[in-house]
This record gives structure tokens, sequence and C-alpha cells, in this order.
């Protein structure tokens, strides 16, 4: 069971590592737990990962971060492909694809994001499958160090998590495509994480603004760590 905190754009470097020294208070205890919190606030800590970097060593990025800042915290962790770096940062999916590729390459855990709009989500499963088609092109999805995060974008901070059904029947068509451990994100909160992580192929979560109170996010861990 897979547990993840995204805190985006939240958190200082001194709230982070307040947060992460009360986190570890409680055992995992078999729980795979991973934060990812702002660049600013990288720190070397083994359940921290990136939110975004460019597939190069260093260069002539202004703005962005790279191999060798993250190999300076000993971080081998990053999250790709999330929605909002999609739809706010227009990233293109070759683009992500090059991303995808420099760290797998460099032998990275890859947390990569998918999910869909809710126009599309209202044409049906069939045509919510033809697009997430389009956001794994190019993606090695056997990758040994991958997990998918499945997270529907009208679900993302909207405080409206998709249904139970909805969860279940995606989760199976995207288990068609990958064996890798599959996550569900998009408005997890305490009083639906248990019944999320209960479904078939649903290997854990990745939260976002629930994840943000670390009193909260140690209940999620305790729970995962009940359903195991």
């Amino acid at each position: 069971m897979i547990v993840a905190a995204n805190f985006k754009m939240h958190k200082t470097r001194n709230e982070t590592k307040e947060y992460l020294d009360e986190l570890k208070k409680i055992k995992f205890n078999g729980v795979k737990v991973a934060v990812f919190p702002p660049a600013s606030a990288l720190m070397e800590d083994k359940i921290v990962g990136v939110q975004n970097a460019y597939p190069a060593i260093d260069g002539a990025y202004t703005g962005e971060i790279g191999l060798e800042q993250l190999n300076e915290f000993n971080i081998k962790r990053v999250l790709i492909g999330h929605s909002e770096r999609r739809h706010i940062l227009n990233e293109s999916q070759e683009f992500i694809a090059k991303k995808f590729d420099f760290y797998k390459n460099q032998g990275f855990e890859i947390f990569y994001c998918i999910g869909e709009p809710l126009e599309v989500r209202k044409k049906g499963i069939k045509e919510v499958v033809e697009y997430l088609k389009t956001q794994i092109k190019d993606i090695d999805l056997e990758y040994e160090n991958l997990i998918v995060a499945y997270e529907p974008v009208w679900a993302i901070g909207t405080g409206e998590s998709a249904s139970i059904e909805k969860i279940k029947e995606t989760h199976e068509e995207i288990r068609k495509l990958t064996s890798k451990p599959i996550l569900y994100g998009g408005s997890v909160k305490l009083n639906n994480i248990k019944e999320i992580i209960e479904l078939p192929n649903v290997e854990g979560v990745l939260v976002g603004g629930a994840s943000l109170d670390v009193e909260t996010f140690k209940e999620m861990i305790k729970i995962a760590k009940d359903m195991k």
C-alpha cells in the first residue's frame, strides 16, 4: 500500500521539516510513504520526492531544477505528468515522455499521473480510456520503478471525489495497460480513503489538500496499515 502527499505550492522549508519530524512519530509498518514538497523545501530524507524536474543534469534552464540539484539531497523520486503541469503549464506529452525517459534512465522512482477532464468523463468510460491512452504515449508502463497515479482532473482540489463505481471501473481499465501499482488521487479525504483503498486495482492514494495537515495524513497512513 502506498500513501503519498503532494504539497503543491504550500509549506516552507521549516514547515516541511516540522511536518516530516511529526510524521515519523508513527511507524509505517510496510506502507510506502512519499512526500512531495515544493522545490524550495527539498531536503535529504528517504520519503521525500520532487514535484517536478527538468530532464537534464544541469544547464541554461531558468527557473528549473535538474539532476545536479536532486543529487545534492540524494532524491530519487519524482512526480511526472500531473494535470496541473499539463493543463496550467501546458506541458506536452512529448515533453512529459522526455522527462520520463531521462529519470527512468537515472533509476528514479516515478509517480506518473494521468487523468481526464470533465467533458471527457461525461462521454463515458470508452472515451476516458482513449483519452488516458494519449497520456501514456511513449511511456514505459512496465518500468520497474513506476507507480501510476490516476487523478481525474475534475476531482482535483474540487472537494468532489470520483464515485467508487467510477474509480473501480477506471482502475480496471488501467490495469489492462500496466502491472505496476495504481494509485487514486482527487479529493481523497479521511472520510473516503478506506472505501477507496478497499477497491481492487487500487494500491494506494496520492493526496493533495488533505495531506497538508500532518495529523490527517498520519491517520490516512494508519488506515492504510490496517488495510494491508
